[in-house]
């Protein structure tokens, strides 16, 4: 029995993965400009961007097609869900920019779509908060 929950256990470890460059501390980043990207279609995705940036005291706003002149950050963001019975997040990437500059990344991904793991239909807030406060983490 303990053999059996050995196995499990490390399976259902194995199926996310992490990947952040934090963005530097120095940079005084105190908003962002969102790039709204109509193709997600992630519930919850956005709202949960704008309140973990929010909690590192971070302003936010969402802008469609110009990027508003007054932006010196912005995020662009893609978001992928899967179906097993019911949609989930799969995949999330953001990306932040100072200008042209990429500053900070971000990636969360469920390997093999979350196989067997109860863990992949979390919602979008407990699978971005740990990758967002990671991203920010310099900014408290």
């Amino acid at each position: 029995m303990k053999f059996k929950f050995l196995i499990l256990s490390v399976i259902l470890a194995g199926c996310t993965s992490v990947e952040v460059r934090p963005v530097d501390g120095s940079l005084k980043m105190s908003h962002v400009c969102i790039e709204e990207n109509p193709k997600v279609i992630v519930k919850g995705f956005v709202s949960t961007l704008e309140n973990v940036f929010e909690d590192h005291l971070i302003t936010t706003e969402i802008y469609k097609s110009k990027k508003p002149s007054h932006c010196e950050f912005t995020l662009k963001y893609t978001a992928l869900r899967s179906w097993d019975f019911a949609p989930y997040l799969s995949h999330a990437e953001l990306r932040l920019y100072r200008g042209s500059v990429r500053v900070g990344y971000a990636e969360y991904h469920l390997n093999g779509k979350g196989g067997l793991s109860l863990v992949k239909w979390a919602g979008v807030k407990s699978k971005m908060t740990p990758v967002i406060d990671k991203l920010l983490a310099q900014y408290q």
